[in-house]
């Protein structure tokens, strides 16, 4: 399974058409899909940020086998701009380890309302379904490397 990474389809892809030299397209909008490999070739991983919906969080994030970091922002939120390019840093520096997701507030009530988003930008890390740490305001990259380092630890 690939999720597209312009329109979000999560795309189901044949290991064996990869195995072939074939690159994959999203069914929806035609996109070619990252078909790049996690560790030790054991499928695809996220190397960027992914897009978390009310109705994705439960099989994005509820669901993965590894913890996951949720950027909680909005577009008008100058803060969550600032934090966005150190997001999509420690989401490359941390492909295997860490999913790393966005998810946009004033789109998504439930879960912002579920975690208690009172404050954005926040970091909210999740793993198992739980919380087990969160961030909140801007902050450098430096900084939110620290944080999730021991939060993990």
């Amino acid at each position: 399974m690939i999720r597209c990474p312009t329109c979000g389809s999560v795309n189901r892809v044949p290991p064996e058409k990869i195995a072939q030299g074939l690159q994959p397209v999203c069914g929806k909008c035609k996109t070619p899909l990252p078909i790049d490999k996690g560790p030790i070739n054991k499928g695809p991983i996220d190397k960027g940020p992914i897009v978390v919906t009310d109705s994705s969080f439960a099989s994005e994030v509820e669901q993965s086998p590894l913890p996951v970091l949720i950027d909680m922002w909005a577009p008008w939120c100058g803060p969550c701009r600032m934090v966005a390019p150190a997001v999509e840093a420690i989401a490359a520096e941390m492909a295997g380890r860490v999913r790393v997701a966005k998810m946009n507030v004033d789109d998504n009530p439930a879960v912002s309302a579920r975690f208690n988003v009172q404050s954005i930008p926040t970091l909210l890390l999740i793993k198992g379904g739980r919380e087990i740490n969160r961030l909140v305001g801007a902050q450098p990259k430096a900084e939110i490397a620290r944080w999730l380092e021991r939060a993990l630890a």
